[in-house]
């Protein structure tokens, strides 16, 4: 309970002919009053308690913690000590000051964070599938080595990928012949050029042989110059039976790896559902069998997705194979065959139907800018 304070003269509320406070003791009402309360307390945080001026308690603060603070309230009287904390009691409000000088903090709206995750505790649970997948297929692979593990066949796809690595390994033989070809074409041309440069120096200098090796030298010439044509088809042949080898059955080859790596992950994890549905069926063993289930579903999938895609590229790559190599074929006979028997005509018209652009001699060589 509040206590009464005796009235004196600090009391008394000075007002105007009008009824109204002066505003001059407003400002020293809020110095005070900044003074007697703690560090830290707004006027929001207060409650002032008061009957008016014809009452018998004068400005009676109490002071105390909030509703819902275990601590006991305590009251304390303070006087006002002038007109403006009268007006205050006058209007009604009340001052409530918290003991101890300590204040309620506001609450606000809680917000629910996702919940962290540790990155090591992720890339351990990686590297704990990664492991126990890789343990699987091991032991797949070795049980398929030994003969004790079964594996699935798809015979009709086996045989075609069996042909197509056979092919690769005569493509690429027919490739390194064919470089070898026209590297000791180009020497033969070069030798020819030189021969055919020789010639035609000897044929000034020698006047009593001068036709004769001039005509030396115009043969020497000319088969250069059909030997530089030959060389640039048997080029075109060997660039475009590289692509063919080396990039188109390449990667089909590679897609034919990730199948048969799928191939094995789905009889490993197939072997492991098949041993656990022989073994007893209890509470611990259901969860690890519909857990298996899971897995084996998935692995099933993978494995009908990559069967599915090695189908479509062998499809594919005989097609593109068959165009590529019919045309390469006929360009390699039409201008072997014109070269020998002299044709030249003939063995330009092969490249201007196959849309061969020769080089001239030293295009390939850099400039003397490009050197420095």
């Amino acid at each position: 309970m509040a206590e009464e304070s005796p009235k004196n003269s600090a009391a008394e509320i000075p007002v105007t002919s009008n009824g109204q406070l002066e505003d001059s003791h407003e400002r020293n009402f809020s110095k005070d009053l900044k003074r007697s309360l703690p560090a830290g307390l707004g006027l929001s945080e207060t409650k002032i308690t008061s009957h008016g001026f014809d009452g018998t308690k004068e400005g009676v603060v109490e002071a105390g913690l909030f509703p819902g603070s275990s601590a006991s309230p305590k009251s304390s009287v303070i006087s006002p000590s002038n007109a403006a904390a009268s007006r205050l009691a006058g209007q009604g409000c009340d001052l409530i000051i918290p003991t101890g000088g300590r204040t309620q903090q506001k609450s606000g709206p809680v917000v629910l964070a996702d919940e962290i995750k540790n990155p090591a505790m992720e890339k351990l649970e990686l590297v704990r599938k990664w492991s126990l997948n890789t343990y699987k297929c091991t032991r797949q692979i070795i049980s398929e080595k030994l003969g004790r593990g079964s594996r699935t066949v798809d015979l009709e796809l086996e045989a075609q990928i069996d042909i197509l690595r056979d092919n690769k390994k005569k493509y690429e033989n027919i490739l390194k012949l064919a470089q070898t070809l026209s590297t000791q074409l180009f020497q033969m041309v070069h030798t020819q050029r030189q021969l055919g440069d020789a010639f035609a120096d000897l044929s000034l200098k020698s006047l009593e042989l001068h036709e004769e090796f001039g005509y030396n030298a115009d043969t020497q010439k000319l088969l250069a110059k059909n030997g530089e044509t030959l060389l640039g088809a048997i080029n075109f042949f060997i660039a475009s039976v590289n692509t063919l080898v080396n990039k188109t059955i390449e990667d089909t080859l590679l897609t034919v790896k990730q199948y048969e790596s799928a191939r094995i992950e789905y009889d490993a994890y197939r072997t492991d559902l098949e041993e656990l549905n022989l073994g007893p069926r209890d509470a611990n063993t259901l969860p690890k069998i519909e857990q298996s289930q899971q897995l084996f579903q998935v692995h099933k999938e993978k494995y009908d997705k990559m069967r599915n895609d090695v189908s479509i590229k062998l499809k594919f790559l005989e097609e593109n194979k068959v165009k590529v190599l019919h045309n390469q074929l006929v360009l390699f006979h039409n201008a072997i065959a014109a070269y020998f028997a002299g044709n030249q005509k003939q063995l330009e018209q092969t490249l201007k139907q196959f849309h061969i652009k020769l080089k001239t001699p030293g295009a390939d060589a850099p400039s003397w800018l490009e050197e420095q």
